[in-house]
């Protein structure tokens, strides 16, 4: 009993250190070339053109929450981890299970009719898994000059004609749709340590171990992030509608009814 009670603590704690600072850090934002401080920011109306928000008062108290959390309990958890490993072991861990995870993007890039982006993730998986040592370094990136593709289920979902559903915040998560959440779940069961164990303990332990070495390289960029923001729910409410359009405009060849 008290093992089956640890691990739903450690997979708890993995999706607590999922997504709240890393999707929306200030390197993101700039990525997307979001400006947080700007008029037109404030007036983005893709929240009641693509979703709506009608659980406004329900995600705002989760969003005070996540914030809770995130201050008291997963930035300090993460402090002390990249206090104990060093910065250039810790990019080698991201990087190995990235690499472990283009499979999955792969065929999300076919599905959504992306075949050049998917000529790439495919490219980076050999590369990076045999120049790259199992992954642990980016060769693709560096030696042979071929970026990360991003290509996920909650776009493969949309490209098929499923509509966003309300906003939500969610509980140790952030911000996403009915549809994007939805999709973040049954992408996780398409994680590749699921399928070398079907205990609950070491998949709890090696997917929390994985979300806390991507926490500790954004240490701060939340905090940053907030400390300029007038209504800081609005303004992340607005950051992942006007990322999310961002990031599938820049994708080369997703069909028009992604959007």
């Amino acid at each position: 009993m008290a093992r089956r009670t640890l691990s739903f603590i450690l997979l708890a704690s993995a999706i607590a250190v999922t997504g709240i600072v890393p999707r929306f850090s200030p390197a993101a934002a700039n990525a997307a070339e979001i400006d947080f401080l700007s008029d037109d920011f404030y007036d983005y109306d893709d929240v009641s053109r693509e979703a709506g928000d009608p659980l406004e008062p329900l995600n705002r108290v989760i969003f005070r929450f996540n914030d809770k959390m995130y201050i008291h309990v997963m930035e300090p958890v993460a402090s002390v981890y990249a206090a104990a490993v060093p910065l250039d072991l810790r990019e080698c861990i991201f990087n190995f299970f990235r690499n472990l995870e283009e499979p999955v993007r792969f065929l999300n890039a076919l599905l959504q009719g992306r075949f050049g982006d998917s000529g790439e993730v495919l490219t980076r998986f050999l590369i990076n898994s045999t120049l790259g040592i199992y992954g642990l370094g980016d060769a693709a990136t560096r030696v042979f000059d071929v970026p990360p593709v991003e290509a996920t289920l909650g776009e493969t979902l949309a490209v098929w004609g499923v509509g966003d559903g309300a906003y939500l915040v969610v509980p140790f998560y952030g911000s996403s749709t009915i549809r994007d959440f939805t999709a973040v779940v049954g992408e996780g069961f398409g994680e590749p340590y699921y399928a070398w164990t079907d205990n609950y303990y070491y998949m709890g332990t090696v997917y929390a171990g994985k979300e806390t070495n991507k926490l500790s390289m954004h240490l701060g960029e939340y905090e940053e992030l907030k400390s300029v923001l007038f209504d800081p729910y609005v303004s992340f409410r607005n950051a992942y509608f006007q990322y999310r359009s961002k990031v599938r405009g820049q994708s080369r060849s997703v069909p028009d009814n992604a959007e």
